[in-house]
């Protein structure tokens, strides 16, 4: 039998990398986790929508998550990754390698924000991006939406849900009369032409400004950045891609590479951060079903006394 480092190692810990070391810990497996400590919800003040932890900051809740995941008795080590070859060898940017007989890849996804001066500055203030994430917080205040992506002529009319105050910045939207007739039935007001920035005034968001000069006041402007999935070392090994450019995975978050696992935001979008948690939990049920099996296979073949 193969002696490896670990039975998992687990690259990236956000909710769903930890929480599939929390799962797999707890199954007595020998598990490391590697992370950059680069969240990508670090920006924002609080998280939302996590049933007991609703209103925790984010490093708050990674705090709690490491500790429990420590205290099961995995191995934490803060690093990149550099390379993962087959066979599951992990090299790390620090030069150590780390051998396991599987794999889960939590990485993530970045967000890419349209070149509009402001935007990154107040990112994850009151430049955001998801409704349940921060809707409720700015209930019934004058919120805008900027038109830089096709997906901001929806967005808008979720927002409605929250405010009755909502304006749609045009920008370089192509949209439809009936978008249009759409967002005026909603009483969305659409404000045409280009974005010249969003004006911050004493470290706070202001409004929206055009290239003409003119000014609409809004308290909180939500923008759709274009999200990109942190999936280098999963195409590296040959998972398979949709045809919606996104990993593909089975409902446990098996790859079509045998062992290897992805979880959270790097094969979804949409996953909030109890999402994220969820799909890790299911990855580490599933990795632990599959070692369970691989162990019988070795005990069958390896002679009782050298067990």
């Amino acid at each position: 039998m193969t002696t490896h480092d670990y039975d998992t190692v687990v690259i990236g810990a956000g909710a769903a990398g930890l929480n599939a070391a929390l799962l797999l810990a707890r199954a007595r497996r020998r598990v490391a986790v590697v992370d950059n400590g680069r969240p990508r919800n670090a920006p924002a003040a609080h998280m939302h929508g996590f049933l007991s932890r609703d209103g925790i900051a984010p490093p708050v809740f990674l705090d709690v998550a490491r500790a429990e995941v420590l205290g099961y008795g995995a191995t934490l080590i803060d690093a990149s990754v550099s390379e993962v070859t087959e066979g599951f060898t992990t090299t790390l940017d620090t030069g150590q390698t780390l051998s396991a007989r599987s794999l889960v890849v939590a990485t993530g996804l970045r967000d890419e924000l349209p070149d509009i001066p402001g935007v990154r500055e107040r990112w994850g203030r009151d430049v955001v991006h998801c409704p349940y994430c921060h809707g409720y917080e700015v209930r019934d205040r004058p919120l805008g939406i900027l038109g830089t992506s096709p997906g901001a002529v929806f967005h808008a009319q979720m927002l409605r849900q929250w405010s009755a105050d909502v304006v749609l910045f045009a920008h370089t939207l192509d949209m439809t009369a009936e978008d249009r007739a759409q967002l005026h039935a909603r009483g969305i007001q659409v404000i045409d032409g280009p974005i010249r920035s969003v004006v911050v005034t004493d470290d706070a968001v202001r409004g929206v400004e055009l290239t003409d000069g003119t000014q609409i006041a809004r308290s909180t402007v939500f923008v759709v950045p274009r999200m990109v999935p942190r999936d280098s070392l999963l195409r590296a090994l040959g998972c398979t891609v949709g045809p919606d450019g996104w990993i593909v995975v089975d409902r446990a978050g098996q790859t079509t590479v045998p062992g290897v696992f992805a979880a959270g935001n790097v094969i979804d979008p949409r996953a909030q951060v109890v999402t994220a948690a969820g799909m890790g939990s299911a990855a580490g049920f599933a990795i632990n079903i599959a070692l369970v099996q691989d162990d019988i296979t070795s005990a069958l073949t390896t002679p009782a006394h050298a067990t």
